[in-house]
């Protein structure tokens, strides 16, 4: 069975962090593409990071680039996301996802979705 959890939202004030992690398990962690998307209340999923299976490069949506960093343990089996300098526009549930591909930051392409955290930022 396919399981992806994530955990470490939370609420927090403006400009600060927060780190979330994702535990994988049920599938070879090594051959996918990591993600983390996000949902705020009346929007579209967004891809906001993903990390690549091969060379570990980095890809972020724009508008979280310099304040995010995504990273990946192989061996654990498990990625982050590390959010500095969080703003109230960040406010949304955080899900992680898999793909086998190279879809990286688009919702269409995930293989296995994970249940969401909620991180909340206040002004």
């Amino acid at each position: 069975e396919v399981q992806l959890q994530a955990s470490g939202g939370g609420l927090v004030q403006a400009g600060g962090s927060l780190r979330l992690s994702c535990v994988a398990s049920g599938f070879t962690f090594d051959d996918y593409v990591l993600c983390w998307f996000r949902q705020a209340p009346g929007k579209e999923r967004e891809g906001v990071s993903c990390i690549s299976d091969g060379d570990g490069r980095e890809y972020y949506e724009e508008s979280v680039k310099g304040r995010f960093t995504m990273s990946r343990d192989n061996a654990k089996n498990m990625v982050w996301l590390l959010m500095n300098d969080l703003q109230p526009e960040d406010t949304a549930v955080y899900y992680c996802s898999a793909n086998w591909g190279s879809y990286y930051l688009d919702p269409n392409g995930q293989d296995y979705w994970g249940k969401g955290t909620l991180v909340t930022v206040s002004s």
